[in-house]
């Protein structure tokens, strides 16, 4: 019921896409904020210096930078995730960023979220933060890809219509889901080496 102590909310935080009382104590911190944003196709992963007249994007990774050093695979899974991460913390370490403080936004896509967080970290950079999380998800069994090899191996014995229809765009693109370790293993030693 409105009446004349209503108050609409402001337009991003109705199309919840902005809680404001958290962005504020990030921005108050005064350093550089982790903005990781996952959607169904892809990652983007940003340090973001809080400006008056707007934020400003110290350095940047999008899953679709992945191909360039030889990423084949899904753009939006766990492990596309992490390596976007990962390539973000070493820009950053490069642009002689040291530390950041985590924001999440309104959290969707938890698990590639978070990978992408544990990628950034192992880059380099200090991030606040408690380790249960990554325990909790049980990320560290899942940011090589473990997970995908696993199914792909057993419903490829048990069903092979079902593997060929659940895997179609890797076999489309002649990728063969169950070496998604040891490409990722490749990939992140090609970003090492080209940073």
């Amino acid at each position: 019921m409105a009446g004349p102590r209503y108050r609409v909310s402001m337009r991003r935080r109705r199309e919840g896409k902005t809680n404001y009382q958290s962005r504020l104590k990030l921005v108050l911190s005064g350093k550089p904020r982790l903005v990781v944003r996952a959607s169904i196709h892809s990652i983007i992963v940003q340090v973001v210096e809080a400006r008056l007249k707007g934020d400003k994007v110290l350095v940047s990774a999008h899953s679709s930078q992945l191909v360039k050093y030889g990423w084949k695979y899904n753009s939006g899974n766990i492990p596309s995730a992490y390596l976007v991460g990962y390539l973000c913390g070493l820009r950053a370490k490069d642009k002689k960023i040291k530390e950041c403080v985590l924001d999440l936004g309104i959290l969707v896509h938890k698990h590639r979220v978070y990978a992408a967080f544990k990628g950034f970290l192992d880059g380099g950079i200090e991030v606040p933060h408690g380790d249960s999380v990554f325990k909790k998800l049980n990320l560290e069994s899942r940011i090589n890809g473990t997970h995908i090899k696993d199914y792909a191996i057993l419903i490829q014995k048990k069903d092979k219509k079902k593997y060929e229809r659940e895997f179609s765009a890797y076999l489309k693109n002649g990728l063969d889901p169950s070496k998604i370790t040891e490409d990722f293993d490749k990939i992140k030693n090609s970003i090492t080496k080209k940073l």
